[in-house]
């Protein structure tokens, strides 16, 4: 059964770089442009793009701290959560790929049992890709999976499920998966609870060391801020 629902969560989301220095008149070389003071002279010309920038946009780079916790409890907890949350990601990720090129194909097949049968294709498709990886998932991963869908998303697997399919099977799915202790209604909210920060936190360190392949949330929150709120904050308030 737990089979079942990760299946339908995957399943139905699924249903270089160059620069040169540019004068405003011509063309300068390197070599002109350490001889020059000035750089307001000069722009920045990404490689394939025709449009001038005066600066470069950089990517936020975080400065992580040293891990510290109040207890060995605490930490035991933090590291069990990471070995769950590393396993799960890349199904998160996987799903709001597919979700992106599911949105994307469907706009050019007209017909709706043309829908249909391309959407069993594509679950044929994943189901042999990934049967034997989902069977191995506990209850707490696949809780982690649904709040990472989420984060990836910004829709909860019952939406999707509802959405994709009808209101009918996001209950029956969402009280079946509840026997298990699992919501499909379950969101991602790193503001007020606690375990949800700690998952970002295990996300973002994961990136910073190359880990894990970054895929920006489309949840609007800012980490840095979370650190700075959940440092001054016990860690049972909002959970």
């Amino acid at each position: 059964m737990m089979l079942r629902i990760c299946f339908l969560v995957i399943f139905l989301t699924i249903n270089g770089f160059g620069w040169a220095q540019e004068s405003k008149d011509s063309i300068k070389t390197p070599m002109d442009s350490i001889a020059n003071d000035s750089i307001e002279d000069y722009y920045v010309r990404f490689e394939g793009d025709s449009i001038l920038m005066s600066s470069i946009e950089l990517e936020e780079v975080y400065i992580f701290g040293k891990l510290d916790f109040a207890s060995r409890e605490d930490k035991l907890r933090y590291y069990i959560l990471r070995r769950k949350t590393l396993k799960v990601y890349p199904y998160a990720k996987l799903a709001a790929e597919r979700l992106v090129e599911l949105n994307d194909s469907l706009k050019h097949i007209k017909k709706r049992r043309h829908q249909r049968r391309y959407t069993r294709k594509v679950q044929k498709y994943i189901e042999g890709e990934f049967s034997e990886e989902l069977k191995k998932l506990t209850r707490t991963e696949g809780q982690i999976l649904v709040k990472l869908i989420h984060r990836q998303t910004g829709t909860t697997a019952f939406d999707l499920v509802k959405d994709l399919r009808n209101g009918w099977r996001a209950f029956w799915y969402n009280t079946t998966a509840s026997l298990f202790k699992i919501s499909l209604k379950e969101e991602f909210r790193p503001e007020e609870v606690h375990e949800d920060y700690l998952i970002e936190d295990i996300l973002q360190r994961a990136f910073a060391a190359s880990r894990l392949e970054r895929q920006k949330s489309v949840l609007d929150y800012d980490y840095a801020q979370l650190s700075n709120k959940w440092k001054n904050q016990p860690p049972n308030t909002g959970n």
